[in-house]
């Protein structure tokens, strides 16, 4: 019988989630040895301020030193959600180095330092787990690493920022306007006091990096990531997408295909019948589709102390699970190809056009024109008279290249019968 003995980790970090991974461990305690074959503890708690109150907290647990867990042989695992690039780069480069398997929520790191993080820990023969750092308590990346690891995995899409699922439920749903939606989605938490990482599509970014490289097999780092936010959604948008039988949600989109990887994020029609189309406020969801699984999705909670506390939690038995029969360094890095990034431009996408135009006779046939000189085709055309000359056109496209598109807009906003371009929505 394998003997029964506490492994020790050392947390980095005290604040929302690192005080969640507190409370599941204490809560959690007497499970542990049932769950892992050992116990489990936190020996040091790393945090920037030890003068100050933390309830339900062990204080002697806290201390303001790396050295204090870098330096303590007993201390196995350590758990960083500090957040940011540095120190955690710094920090978790030093654990993994010295024989330290690491457990991260650090999305903003393994978007753009993953494959070094990953290597250090091959090189150590160490676990380096990183499941909460997409979708908060969702499974996901453990699924795509080993649940589907028999797939060819073609696509991957996803809502992945519950802020910006919030405030478009709200737009949607009660009939706010894009200010008044952020402003309640920051009342109740759910928005940072700057949003802008956000509602511009730079979080979702990040996780949709981490996301496309482990489904596909090949790096793919926040910089090769389109993104575009949500500030330009107007209710008007939002109206046109409930005559269409459609919502507005920001989607992480991710493809495999022929001629690369196809990787961003913006916000995009989606049709009431798909599954992602219900995910409502704050929920999280990611579609997957596999060519022996078919269409998988994984759906709940995104973000918040306990979800991602979970995820984190998670990870942390499954590496005490592997110091405990030692096998840790299990699963590694596993982008093994290099598949190429495909040019943004030369993505296909459909189109959902909204702009204001002279309204006499002829525009129409002009506008139709320019498409077609751009190779761009028509596939539902909505005219609309508002007031002083001015009617309101929306025009959805087929698939046409990005390129194409932006050529055609640009050619557009250059003819004098344009008054104004208000939206341009992609349409799944």
């Amino acid at each position: 019988m394998t003997e029964k003995r506490t492994i020790k980790a050392g947390l980095l970090g005290l604040g929302t989630v690192g005080s969640g991974v507190y409370k599941l461990m204490e809560r959690q305690q007497k499970e542990m040895v049932h769950k892992v074959g050992a116990s489990l503890c936190i020996e040091k708690i790393l945090v920037h301020n030890m003068d100050k109150k933390r309830e339900g907290v062990d204080m002697s647990l806290l201390t303001d030193k790396w050295t204090d867990i870098i330096d303590n042989d007993e201390i196995e695992i350590v758990i960083e959600v500090m957040g940011g690039i540095e120190p955690a780069r710094t920090m978790i480069l030093e654990a993994l180095n010295s024989g330290k398997n690491v457990v991260t929520a650090n999305k903003d790191l393994v978007a753009e330092y993953g494959k070094e993080l990953l290597d250090a820990a091959e090189n150590n023969g160490v676990d380096f787990l990183f499941e909460a750092a997409v979708a908060g308590g969702i499974p996901i990346i453990r699924p795509l690493k080993q649940c589907l690891a028999s797939n060819e995995i073609d696509e991957v899409i996803g809502i992945v920022n519950g802020t910006t699922n919030y405030i478009l439920t709200k737009m949607f749903e009660d009939g706010m306007d894009f200010k008044e939606a952020l402003a309640k989605a920051t009342e109740l938490g759910y928005a940072e006091a700057d949003p802008t990482a956000d509602i511009q599509g730079l979080d979702a970014g990040r996780k949709v990096a981490i996301m496309a490289s482990i489904a596909f097999h090949s790096r793919v780092v926040f910089p090769d990531v389109y993104t575009e936010g949500i500030t330009g959604i107007t209710a008007r948008d939002i109206q046109y997408a409930r005559e269409f039988g459609s919502v507005i949600k920001l989607l992480g989109v991710a493809h495999n295909t022929e001629d690369g990887i196809e990787v961003g994020v913006y916000p995009m029609l989606l049709p009431k019948d798909h599954p992602l189309a219900s995910v409502r406020d704050s929920f999280n969801a990611v579609f997957v589709h596999g060519d022996a699984v078919d269409d998988a999705m994984f759906y709940g909670r995104g973000a918040g102390e306990l979800p991602t506390a979970s995820a984190i939690m998670g990870d942390v038995i499954d590496v005490a699970r592997d110091i405990q029969y030692h096998c840790t360094g299990r699963i590694s890095c596993t982008c093994y190809r290099k598949t190429p990034i495909k040019r943004f431009d030369d993505v296909k996408n459909k189109f959902f056009l909204r702009m204001q135009v002279d309204n006499k006779p002829g525009v129409l046939a002009a506008i139709a024109s320019v498409f077609g000189v751009h190779k761009v085709s028509i596939s539902k055309v909505v005219q609309k008279i508002i007031t002083d000359g001015t009617a309101e056109l929306v025009i959805v496209t087929e698939a046409v290249k990005e390129y194409h598109m932006q050529d055609a807009l640009e050619h557009l906003k250059d003819m004098e019968t344009t008054r104004e371009i208000s939206s341009i929505i992609r349409e799944y």
